[in-house]
């Protein structure tokens, strides 16, 4: 089966700290766990958490190893597109949660949303603007 806009897309990326990883993600964003792994010690093994909206096309891989740290920079985004304003109750839950507002390198975010970074320094924008491919 080729690539194409029905395959399935994972995000992974490397976590400092998969609790604070996961209070972000699912407790603040409300993402589902969908399978996580503990290393049992055997060689090439890590830790990993894995979150995302069941019925969603995409979900994040989120992998701890003690040999690998993130390095995110500003413009390291994940940009969900709400179609609607950022609700505040959305945004405080967020930093309940572990999340930082920020304000945004390129100045379109802080104009069309909000951003967040969560724990390990990576950016969530939450959009207000809706998704079109046009």
């Amino acid at each position: 089966m080729p690539a194409d806009g029905q395959s399935h897309v994972r995000i992974a990326r490397p976590s400092r700290d998969l609790a604070a990883a996961e209070r972000f993600w699912a407790g603040g964003l409300g993402l589902t766990v969908l399978f996580r792994a503990h290393a049992d010690g055997g060689p090439d093994r890590h830790d990993l958490l894995m979150v995302g909206w069941p019925d969603a096309s995409w979900h994040l891989e989120l992998v701890h190893d003690a040999a690998v740290a993130p390095r995110p920079t500003e413009e390291d985004l994940l940009v969900v597109y709400l179609d609607e304003q950022v609700p505040h109750e959305l945004l405080t839950r967020l930093e309940a949660h572990g999340g930082r507002r920020v304000r945004a390198r390129n100045p379109y975010w802080d104009t069309w949303g909000a951003t967040v970074e969560d724990p390990d320094g990576y950016r969530l924008v939450l959009s207000t603007r809706g998704w079109t491919n046009s």
